[in-house]
C-alpha cells in the first residue's frame, strides 16, 4: 500500500513539475526578454519582485496564496465560476503556486542570455525583412538554446523539491496534491525511516544527475570557445 501511494506521489510530482516548467517557459520567456531590454529606473524593482521567492520563506508565499485561492476570495470565486471547482487544495493550486515559486529560476538564466545576445545581429535581420517571430525562432532561440535547457532544468528540479508552498495551498490529498516531498515527510512522521530513506535517496540521485547535465551544458560553450581560440589548457 505504501509503495503504491509513493508511486502515486511520484506521478503527481512529475505531472506538477512538467506542467509548471511548461508554463514557466511560456510566461518566463517574454518576461525575461522584457527585463533584458528594459531601460528604466524601475527595472530593479521589477527584478526584485521576480527574485523574491529566492529569499522569501515558502510558508509566507504559501500563506498569502492560500488566502488568494480561498473559496471566499475574489480570485477563488472567479476561478470556481470559470472552472466549476474550488481552487484551494486542488492540483491546479499547486501548479499555480509552483509557477510563482520557481519563476526566478527560469527568468534569470534567460534574462542573462538575452542581455548577452546584443542587438547587432537582430537589427541586421530586421533590416533584411525578418519579422519578430522569425528573429526569435531563427536567431534568438538557436543562440540561447543552452540557457533555455538550463532554465527548464532548474525550474523542473526546484519544483520537484517544493514542500512548504505545496503543503500550504494543496494539503496532502493522495492522487491530487500529495507529492514526493510530502510523502517523505509522512514517512518520517510515522517513523518509517526505511521508506523515507528510499525516497530521499531517489531524490538525491535524480537531483545530482540533473545538476550534472546542467553543468555539462554550461561548460560546453567554454570548451568550444577554447578550441576555437587554440587554448587547450
Amino acid at each position: 500500500m505504501e509503495y503504491s501511494n509513493d508511486w502515486l506521489a511520484l506521478w503527481t510530482t512529475i505531472k506538477m513539475a512538467g506542467l509548471t516548467t511548461l508554463l514557466l517557459l511560456i510566461l518566463g520567456t517574454p518576461l525575461a526578454w522584457y527585463l533584458a531590454n528594459l531601460r528604466s529606473r524601475y527595472k530593479v524593482i521589477i527584478e526584485a519582485i521576480v527574485a523574491l521567492p529566492l529569499v522569501l520563506p515558502p510558508t509566507v508565499l504559501g500563506f498569502y496564496l492560500l488566502i488568494t485561492f480561498a473559496p471566499n476570495s475574489a480570485f477563488g470565486k472567479l476561478w470556481q465560476q470559470l472552472f466549476g471547482y474550488q481552487l484551494a487544495f486542488s492540483f491546479s493550486a499547486i501548479v499555480l503556486g509552483s509557477v510563482l515559486y520557481s519563476l526566478p529560476f527560469v527568468v534569470q538564466p534567460l534574462q542573462k542570455a538575452f542581455e548577452q545576445l546584443g542587438d547587432n545581429m537582430l537589427q541586421a535581420a530586421a533590416m533584411l525583412g525578418a519579422g519578430p517571430i522569425d528573429r526569435f525562432f531563427n536567431i534568438v532561440l538557436p543562440m540561447t538554446k543552452a540557457s533555455f535547457i538550463t532554465a527548464a532544468s532548474l525550474g523542473f528540479a526546484h519544483t520537484v523539491g517544493e514542500f512548504g508552498v505545496v503543503l500550504m495551498i494543496g494539503g496532502n490529498i493522495p492522487g491530487e496534491t500529495r507529492v514526493l516531498s510530502i510523502a517523505l515527510f509522512d514517512h518520517v512522521e510515522a517513523f518509517n525511516y526505511q521508506q523515507a530513506h528510499l525516497l530521499a535517496f531517489a531524490l538525491i540521485i535524480a537531483s545530482t544527475v540533473l545538476l550534472s547535465l546542467i553543468y555539462l551544458l554550461n561548460h560546453r560553450p567554454k570548451n568550444h570557445h577554447q578550441q576555437l581560440s587554440g587554448d587547450d589548457r
